[in-house]
């Protein structure tokens, strides 16, 4: 590189002195008895054309006149204007211009250069201030107007900034608080709206409530029902009513014991009929028999037929229970708590005076053996009905321990592995135990003996308290005139003589009324009768009992019997 610059003709001449902080050539100007002196090697041709002849400018149009370049202060840079030269002409018109790097236009006339000033030919950088950072904008040129020389400002230079003031953010606050404050009362509103429309719902509820319980206790004025027990103006016939009746088996003494478990989904009431054995039945044949007479030779099918007949109801199933499944049951819903009402001794026990098996009292826990003793003991001058209670307390509370799911009491009584009589299942019996078991916890349960006569009848408290209230029918007993009705007393100091009496009186045709036990014994069997046309009739038992007509008086006959009968211990079943 040349460490001079030769200008041009008759041109001030720049000699190399170093680099700035971009790596740009840096140049002086060599005083005028410097520049006379030869170069010693050509001026540097930055790009590369044609070098002139030493003192002559380059003209690039070829008009053959030649410019003076530019001069340059050779101090430091300068931001400001540079004194104009006679320079360049571009387009050669012949009209000599000073130069000006930044496109101005320079006045006429021949200018000083300022001191310190650092001139750069054309073909370098511009000063340092120009060389900004690349992410720092250059501040846009203002010229000077030629007419005032002044800066001439544009609106293009000036960059508006909208700045945000503080009149605007409280505006948009007070608008958001208006707006919030307004949804808060709207919210307000409908949270108020949506409690009064509940408060109005939930006082529609009480009254309805609190009419429906008088409803249903019978105390509305105006709409109870006579005859109905909880006086509610369904009709009594019209209630709902799921009854089957249970019949269970002594297989160890012999003879059986009848229920009925009604379940009245109208009213959520469950009970337990107790049907004593002399409930006066008509068999198919229309002859007078008894229920246990009935159970024994008709079997479930006939017994559900004529029960139903008598008290006017409609019986769904028969469920034949006998002692052994009761035990079973027992064990199986885990024991249950009674409040017996006799000393039960232990069937199975040796000695004579031995511990009773059940003991007398409340809240006694018993077991399936247990309950089983309990339910068909009968002690000495019982009647039927008090061993039928007994048996009723044991179902009740079989109930009360058994489970209330459906599934559960179907798999128990599945357990059990008993052979039901059709149409009943185990999943309809067990489903309507459940039930029951559920009123039974509850405490809406109880147990109701049928009231009947001596003759088997039923009178009109049973036909008021039970037939209708609880079964929902009427009752119907078989005429009076269709078989002779016989009480039977027993005086012959042995127990079992009164039930094979009646067995024999039954097969033989004749309507069994029980007289219970007397107080001592009778040597003689005594047969009266009270109307002369019975005394016939009166005959006929004594023949159907194996006796002499001899024992045949005219006397006094028990109530609602056509012929009484005293056995004595000349009485001897086996000769019958």
């Amino acid at each position: 590189m040349n460490d001079r610059y030769d200008a041009g003709y008759g041109g001030d001449q720049y000699e190399l002195v170093g680099y700035d902080e971009y790596n740009q050539p840096v140049y002086r100007q060599v005083p005028a008895q410097q520049a006379q002196q030869p170069p010693q090697q050509q001026p540097y041709d930055p790009y590369g054309q044609q070098q002139h002849q030493q003192g002559y400018a380059y003209d690039p149009y070829g008009t053959g006149t030649q410019q003076q370049p530019p001069a340059y202060d050779t101090g430091a840079y300068d931001t400001g204007r540079q004194a104009p030269q006679p320079g360049y002409d571009p387009y050669a018109t012949g009209t000599t211009t000073a130069y000006d790097p930044y496109g101005q236009t320079a006045s006429s006339g021949q200018q000083p250069r300022a001191a310190e000033q650092t001139a750069y030919i054309p073909q370098q950088g511009g000063p340092a201030e120009d060389a900004q950072a690349p992410h720092a904008p250059e501040a846009p040129h203002t010229p000077e107007s030629p007419e005032t020389g002044e800066r001439d400002y544009r609106t293009e230079q000036f960059a508006f900034v909208e700045e945000p003031t503080d009149d605007s953010e409280d505006v948009i606050d007070w608008l958001n608080f208006t707006e919030n404050r307004t949804e808060r009362r709207e919210e307000a509103k409908r949270r108020a709206r949506g409690r009064m429309v509940a408060l109005v719902v939930v006082l529609a509820l009480v009254v309805a409530g609190g009419v429906g319980y008088l409803w249903t206790a019978g105390k509305l004025p105006g709409v109870s029902s006579s005859g109905s027990k909880s006086g509610t103006t369904t009709a009594v016939g019209a209630q709902n009513r799921d009854v089957i009746v249970v019949h269970l088996h002594n297989t160890s003494k012999g003879g059986t014991s009848s229920v009925l478990l009604v379940d009245n989904t109208t009213l959520k009431q469950g009970t337990t009929v107790l049907l004593p054995n002399s409930l006066a039945l008509t068999d198919d044949d229309g002859n007078t028999t008894t229920l246990a007479k009935s159970v024994g030779d008709d079997g479930t099918s006939g017994t559900v037929d004529q029960l139903n007949t008598v008290l006017g109801t409609d019986i769904e199933g028969t469920w034949r229970l006998d002692t052994p499944y009761l035990q079973n049951l027992v064990d199986l819903v885990g024991n249950i708590d009674l409040d017996t009402n006799a000393d039960v001794p232990d069937p199975d026990a040796t000695k004579k005076n031995a511990a009773p098996l059940v003991h007398k009292g409340k809240d006694q826990t018993l077991s399936g053996k247990m309950a089983v003793a309990y339910a068909t003991y009968r002690a000495s001058g019982e009647g039927q009905n008090a061993q039928l209670e007994r048996f009723g307390q044991v179902m009740q509370g079989v109930l009360r321990q058994l489970t209330s799911d459906p599934t559960a009491a179907t798999t128990t009584v599945q357990t059990l592995a008993q052979i039901l009589d059709p149409p009943l299942t185990d999943k309809d019996l067990g489903t309507f135990l459940a039930k029951l078991a559920d009123l039974a916890k509850s405490g809406d349960y109880k147990t109701a003996l049928l009231p009947v006569q001596n003759d088997g009848t039923l009178t009109a408290q049973a036909s008021a308290s039970v037939v209708k209230d609880i079964l929902g029918g009427t009752a119907k007993s078989p005429d009076e005139g269709s078989a002779v009705r016989v009480a039977v007393q027993n005086a012959t100091g042995v127990k079992d003589d009164t039930e094979k009496a009646r067995v024999v009186l039954l097969n033989g045709g004749f309507t069994f009324l029980e007289a219970g036990t007397a107080s001592g014994t009778s040597a003689t069997t005594k047969i009266t009768y009270s109307d002369a046309a019975d005394k016939e009739n009166a005959t006929e038992v004594a023949k159907t009992l194996g006796l002499p007509t001899s024992t045949v008086t005219k006397g006094t006959v028990s109530a609602n019997a056509d012929v009484s009968v005293v056995l004595g211990t000349d009485y001897k079943p086996s000769s019958s």
